[in-house]
């Protein structure tokens, strides 16, 4: 039986902790990925973890913030938590390469550290985006 290895904040109750967190990916990359192989993110080399979020909104929030100057379309996959082979932490905000943002008190994300074995990723769906970049929906 797989386990997954979680490192819980004191400010992440277990009762907050969802089934399932969300990656935000371009489907240009992810498509030509072998489907027989774990995923790893594009940054995964450069920052150590895969970026997550734990739940629509933030994905949302966190899409517009940093992502919406990326071109082309772009995927979200829904990693069930209890079918991850990979260590998560719950961690405070590490934005990705090249962007720049103040600390966020209080404020925790899933990091993945390690590949997704490919049965944890249980939903993989389209973000949907206005003509100028911004998503609309995760």
């Amino acid at each position: 039986m797989r386990s997954c290895k979680f490192k819980m904040s004191s400010s992440t109750p277990a009762s907050k902790t969802p089934n399932s967190i969300l990656h935000l990916v371009r489907a240009e990359y992810f498509e030509a990925l072998p489907e027989s192989e774990s995923y790893l993110s594009e940054t995964f080399a450069a920052d150590g973890f895969i970026h997550c979020t734990g739940d629509s909104a933030t994905l949302l929030e966190v899409a517009n913030r940093f992502y919406q100057s990326v071109p082309g379309h772009m995927l979200v996959l829904v990693i069930a938590l209890d079918r991850l082979t990979a260590e998560v932490k719950w961690e405070a905000p590490i934005h990705p390469a090249g962007t720049s943002s103040p600390p966020e008190p209080g404020r925790l994300f899933p990091h993945i550290y390690g590949p997704v074995n490919r049965d944890a990723i249980v939903e993989v769906r389209a973000a949907g985006r206005a003509p100028d970049g911004a998503f609309l929906s995760v």
